[in-house]
């Protein structure tokens, strides 16, 4: 989502092509590394969470429903209407529109938001001729100007967030020492994952990894213990409305605006792929795309899901794998519902150690807002520009 994959490459490299089949058991394992490289999938919900002051268990139903949605629109996405390797996950866009929104409404009229602005935004993208109006508002979006300053707007408020749950208390009466030294080994290496790992599946798994090691430090430290998950049903579908439903009009465009934004993301991960593939993605092409993750992201609202958006980081891994093959893209989908309805993994995750999470997000968070500031490279900072961005910060 934040690490851009290259920009040029021989769609002849791949050893598999995007309409070429494999094996679903082989499939199945290239899919899993899509789902471990969508940061936004393990490490959003926390984040929601924590901003809004929400339960472990509470936690769990967002990330349910974030599995939920991600597999649907991956699948819709990479078969009948794109027919591109497609991945979708939760977009930082629509994470901070929750929490601005569901800190003052509260989480339930948060997600109707977003429902009624992914149904009203996939209005504007539907393919009827070239008459969506999205595809061709994300191509404005995606102006280094407009893109830059929202990447840094995003990485910067979403940051600060991070950096609190570093000072996070594990256990009772342990203080803040222990949650600040697992969060700096975690910090310590997803950065040594990102700065050694190369065009590498290290490089793009850098956050999980981070997680990973940060969790095991803190269960060495005897500060963290994994839930007991005895009473927790194996099988369990996503909860409909888990905070319940309502809307307010104040945060249906802001809700609008993280469509924009994402819809703009993904659209340049359209392009990359058709470009690589040697097609050609026109704008009503687009435009089914979007529509589908709009929707999509509509539905998963209704079950607590964060709303979606197509990641650089699988295509990069495209690129490593040498495996482009929808078939693995499916499968990654395909996995993600499953995963949905395991209630276990879900509260597993949402009972990871704060620091450890924490310490990975503002690493994320920050990486998404020097994305921003290199968009902005790019802009002649001409006095108009200069409004525009003062106006947009």
């Amino acid at each position: 989502m934040t690490i851009q994959p290259p920009r040029t490459a021989d769609p002849g490299s791949f050893s598999i092509g995007y309409d070429q089949s494999l094996p679903p058991q082989r499939a199945a394992v290239y899919g899993v590394q899509h789902l471990l490289a969508l940061t936004g999938l393990w490490v959003f919900p926390a984040t929601l969470g924590s901003a809004v002051g929400l339960e472990s268990e509470q936690v769990a139903l967002i990330i349910q429903g974030c599995f939920l949605l991600t597999g649907i629109v991956t699948i819709a996405s990479s078969s009948r209407v794109l027919r591109l390797p497609i991945v979708q996950g939760p977009t930082a866009a629509l994470l901070v529109a929750l929490i601005a929104t569901g800190g003052q409404f509260g989480l339930g009229t948060a997600f109707g938001s977003m429902i009624i602005a992914g149904l009203l935004s996939a209005l504007l993208a539907f393919p009827l001729a070239r008459l969506g109006l999205y595809g061709h508002l994300a191509r404005v979006v995606s102006n280094p100007l407009v893109f830059g300053v929202m990447f840094l707007v995003l990485g910067a408020q979403l940051a600060s967030i991070g950096v609190s749950g570093w000072f996070t208390e594990l256990a009772p009466g342990t203080g803040f020492g222990p949650g600040v030294i697992i969060a700096v080994i975690s910090a310590l290496a997803v950065a040594g994952c990102m700065i050694f790992g190369g065009n590498t599946i290290l490089k793009r798994l850098a956050i999980l990894a981070g997680v990973a090691i940060g969790t095991v430090l803190a269960a060495a430290m005897g500060v963290w213990s994994p839930p007991d998950l005895t009473a927790t049903p194996l099988i369990g579908a996503p909860t409909l409305l888990p905070f319940g439903i309502g809307f307010s009009w104040a945060a249906v465009p802001i809700m609008m605006i993280g469509f924009l934004q994402a819809g703009a993301e993904s659209m340049s991960v359209y392009a990359l792929l058709g470009r690589w593939s040697g097609q050609k993605v026109d704008v009503n092409r687009a435009n089914r795309g979007l529509s589908v993750e709009f929707v999509g992201s509509a539905i998963g609202g209704l079950f607590g899901g964060i709303g979606t958006t197509s990641y650089p980081e699988n295509a990069g891994i495209l690129r490593v794998s040498g495996i482009a093959s929808r078939s693995v893209t499916i499968a990654a989908g395909a996995l993600a519902v499953g995963l949905a309805f395991f209630p276990p993994l879900a509260l597993f995750i949402a009972n990871l150690p704060g620091p450890a999470l924490s310490a990975a997000a503002t690493i994320l968070f920050g990486v998404i807002a020097i994305s921003g500031v290199q968009q902005l490279r790019h802009v002649e900072w001409d006095d108009l520009n200069l409004i525009v961005a003062a106006v947009a910060s």
